[in-house]
């Protein structure tokens, strides 16, 4: 086991006619509450944000790589967020778990509220951490976002180092965590990283986030983020009826790390907090 995966289960699955390689956390201990579904970022294996599993130890964590990221195998077919969300929604009958508390980083936000909408049932509250609404978004700079369309910040260490703070904002660039975050990273495959790209090309949750996401939602975001500017975040709060905005002050697009205890606060307050009375009834 990865010394960036202290406490996990690893194992490789076949789920919905894909082989993917799955890390739970805490999944057959007892206790009250349910597991959280945290959705990577683009390109990113699972050990990328193991440290949020870790901290959250109350929580059992269930994180998967996407088709050819990470440990998974290389895709054969294109996929989209609906098939990825089945094919979620798979993975946890076969782990034996009902309801979730799902939660997305920037890419995977996309899939966190694909899936919240696509399983709602399935979904008690959402989290969404650096992420928009898909197409219908505020870009962030042309320098970051051209070097976040470049499989190289995996492939290639020094192209990574040479271009972190343009990439992730100063908010993590110039902080103690960098070298430890990129130590963890594992470069995706050609494929599996453009697939990743094609599987959001087109797609917007915009005009069905007031009608279909009813669930408790928070919403965070770093106000120095050149990747996924504060501006989306505000968007989705808009649009999103049971929603609240946290902003990072000075965190980049990965504040997630940099500011590591502040967000591990917010989301524990926010997942422990009482049910409202939407959620009692949709219980019911």
């Amino acid at each position: 086991m990865s010394e960036a995966m202290n406490g996990a289960e690893v194992t490789m699955m076949d789920v919905g006619g894909r082989t993917l390689r799955v890390a739970t956390w805490r999944l057959d201990e007892p206790g009250e509450h349910p597991p959280v579904l945290f959705f990577n970022g683009i390109g990113a294996n699972i050990e990328a944000v193991a440290p949020l599993a870790e901290a959250l130890s109350e929580r059992p964590f269930i994180m998967f790589d996407m088709p050819g990221i990470g440990g998974s195998p290389e895709p054969v077919l294109p996929y989209n967020p609906f098939t990825m969300s089945w094919t979620a929604a798979q993975l946890l009958d076969r782990l034996g778990v009902d309801t979730v508390d799902v939660m997305g980083i920037s890419w995977g936000g996309g899939m966190a509220q694909h899936f919240a909408m696509q399983h709602a049932a399935r979904s008690r509250r959402v989290v969404l951490i650096a992420t928009s609404a898909g197409m219908l978004m505020v870009p962030g700079k042309v320098a970051a976002l051209s070097k976040m369309a470049n499989p190289r910040r995996y492939i290639d260490p020094d192209f990574m180092k040479r271009n972190f703070e343009t990439l992730y904002g100063q908010g993590l660039g110039k902080s103690a965590g960098k070298g430890g975050h990129m130590a963890r990273l594992k470069p995706p495959s050609t494929r599996g990283y453009m697939y990743q790209l094609l599987c959001m090309l087109g797609w917007t949750s915009a005009p069905a986030l007031p009608f279909l996401l009813k669930q408790e939602t928070l919403i965070m975001m770093g106000d120095d983020d050149a990747i996924v500017p504060l501006a989306n975040g505000k968007f989705l709060e808009m649009l999103i009826p049971n929603s609240e905005l946290v902003v990072m002050e000075g965190g980049g697009h990965l504040f997630l790390l940099s500011h590591k205890d502040e967000s591990v606060a917010a989301i524990r307050e926010f997942l422990d907090s009482p049910a409202s009375r939407d959620e009692e009834r949709s219980a019911a």
